[in-house]
């Protein structure tokens, strides 16, 4: 068969390191009957040693070659299809049970994927990813240091997230350029009842200026929504726990006239 050659534009680097990929494996534990969907399979490095612990799970890949070589593997339902445009919910349904999604996520496109999944978290049991660890730390962050930001918010708001450990370049083929890590992603059994759009754009609109106070940015957004309860708007958007963003966005739901 002949060699696959990485294509930049997808964003390829292939998991060669065979300890990692058994450690990955391991932190995700898979077991038989569970809706497993693993997005970007490539090659198939951790797709096979998956396969040799459980029978049978899916996986999204949306270079065509790649999608061929994968359909030949029993066992595999393969998605020919850009992540972006699955529905995860839709899949669960298909299913009949929540999801289990795993990966090696395309590092250009990590973050509107992560949106894409949001969008399906009720829909999912957990999720666990290699991503540029300048992501899993922004993902994992606490207020009050730079990588605290909006991915933050808005990923901790629904899930308990979780850096399990660090994979350096020299695990792929070719190397990136930046060290990856591994991410636990597990919804919460009972989230606040939040409308997601509306602390979307409440957590957008605070983080617009990070560099200057809350009644630059949140603050101009509050008003205009006609919002008059109490926040302290003297302070900058990172120095705000994610349980504040959702007890605000709860006070401007019920403040908002209902239509």
């Amino acid at each position: 068969m002949a060699q696959h050659i990485a294509r930049k534009r997808f964003g390829q680097h292939f998991l060669t390191d065979v300890h990692i990929i058994e450690s990955i494996c391991d932190a995700i534990a898979p077991q038989s009957g569970e809706a497993l969907v693993e997005i970007g399979p490539g090659l198939g490095a951790m797709t096979l040693p998956l396969l040799n612990r459980i029978p049978a799970f899916s996986v999204i890949e949306l270079d065509r070659d790649l999608a061929g070589r994968l359909r030949q593997r029993p066992g595999l339902e393969v998605i020919e299809s850009d992540v972006l445009k699955v529905d995860f919910a839709a899949l669960a349904a298909a299913k009949g049970q929540k999801l289990r999604v795993v990966g090696n996520l395309p590092y250009n496109i990590s973050t509107p994927i992560l949106f894409h999944l949001l969008g399906a978290v009720d829909h999912v049991v957990d999720q666990h990813f290699m991503l540029q660890k300048e992501v899993v730390d922004r993902m994992a962050a606490s207020p009050c240091c730079k990588d605290y930001g909006r991915l933050t918010v808005m990923l901790q708001w629904r899930y308990a997230i979780e850096s399990v450990f660090d994979v350096p370049p020299e695990a792929f083929d070719p190397p990136p350029r930046v060290m990856s890590a591994i991410v636990r992603m597990q919804p919460y059994a009972q989230p606040p009842a939040v409308d997601s759009a509306l602390m979307g754009e409440m957590v957008a609109a605070a983080f617009s200026q990070r560099r200057k106070l809350l009644r630059h940015s949140l603050g101009v957004w509050l008003t205009a929504r006609g919002f008059s309860g109490h926040f302290d708007l003297q302070r900058r958007a990172e120095e705000v726990p994610v349980q504040e963003f959702v007890d605000l966005a709860l006070a401007v739901s019920a403040a908002s006239p209902k239509g």
